[in-house]
């Protein structure tokens, strides 16, 4: 395991909630990236999952477009390989996954922004477990946004309306070898869009963010340990007090040759939040870097069309 940030236990933010959440937050300023452990998701369950979507990406090329729906911009079941590119990119990541969303009840007003999950029957249990780790994965989320919070000098509960039914997405991702003459990396630099990013640890070496002071450095933790990091809509939020870090994944000598698979959670607000900077994140120093709010929905549908899956 190593990171240049630091690795805290959540079991501290019940022992003491300010000072989990200012470490928390001292870790964000410097890195945009945190580590946390002894946070709740399953880590068998975890693996389960994954065991499911190995099985999936060994389908045939043919058999696994049955469940790609382009009508859908990737936001439910399979989205191919070489689609989504990173925003101001030309070259497309080298990349294929799948993405579980949020369900929601038919009549639900929401529910014209989250279509329903896409199963795979012939995988056991494909449907329960996906869901259930998805709401894990959702109420660590939650927790850590309170820390969030407090670490902002706000109510502890600021963001609980704006995210009880948020757009939130988990990625199965799956990275295949890489040919040496293959243009593009596995995901190319960019940053999140989302207010948070949660990535379970133990995968395969890959995962680099940039420092100002320290150019690209490479990040890895046990399976244990999940990565937390900000997306582009808490530092729209802040007024680039807590700033999304760019990050990408590549690979290297011998990792070239294998698959990597890695399954991030990113945690969105609901779709009609509006997104305006805080007032507290405001001042002569840091005057408001984005004085036009915008609709997180609205937000979300531009960086779409950014990445190519619009």
């Amino acid at each position: 395991m190593h990171t240049p940030f630091s690795i805290i236990s959540l079991k501290n933010f019940n022992k003491d909630k300010d000072s989990f959440s200012e470490e928390l937050g001292l870790n964000f300023r410097k890195w945009g990236f945190c580590g946390v452990k002894d946070h709740g998701v399953d880590t068998q369950l975890v693996k389960e999952v994954q065991g499911l979507f190995i099985e999936f990406f060994n389908f045939p090329e043919q058999k696994k477009l049955n469940y790609f729906d382009p009508k859908l911009s990737g936001a439910r079941g399979y989205t191919p390989f070489k689609i989504e590119t990173p925003k101001d990119a030309h070259k497309p990541d080298l990349k294929e996954f799948w993405h579980v969303g949020r369900e929601l009840n038919s009549n639900d007003p929401f529910k014209r922004w989250m279509p329903d999950n896409i199963d795979i029957p012939v995988l056991p249990n494909f449907r329960d477990k996906t869901n259930e780790l998805f709401l894990q994965f959702d109420r660590l989320g939650s927790l850590l946004l309170e820390a969030i919070s407090i670490h902002l000098g706000l109510d502890s509960n600021y963001f609980s309306p704006h995210v009880s039914k948020g757009n939130s997405v988990m990625r199965i991702i799956h990275y295949p070898p890489v040919d040496t003459k293959e243009e593009g990396e596995r995901a190319g630099a960019h940053e999140d869009i989302n207010l948070i990013t949660l990535l379970i640890g133990g995968q395969q070496a890959g995962l680099e963010i940039l420092s100002k002071e320290e150019g690209w450095l490479r990040a890895s933790v046990d399976e244990d340990v999940i990565i937390c990091n900000i997306g582009d809509m808490l530092q729209r939020l802040t007024n680039d007090s807590l700033k999304s870090t760019t990050h990408r994944v590549r690979a290297m000598g011998d990792e070239m040759n294998s698959s990597r698979y890695s399954i991030p959670y990113f945690f969105h607000p609901n779709p009609d939040w509006f997104i305006n900077t805080l007032d507290n994140q405001i001042s002569e120093e840091n005057p408001n870097r984005y004085p036009e709010g915008i609709l997180s929905e609205d937000y979300l549908q531009e960086r779409l069309k950014e990445i190519k899956l619009v």
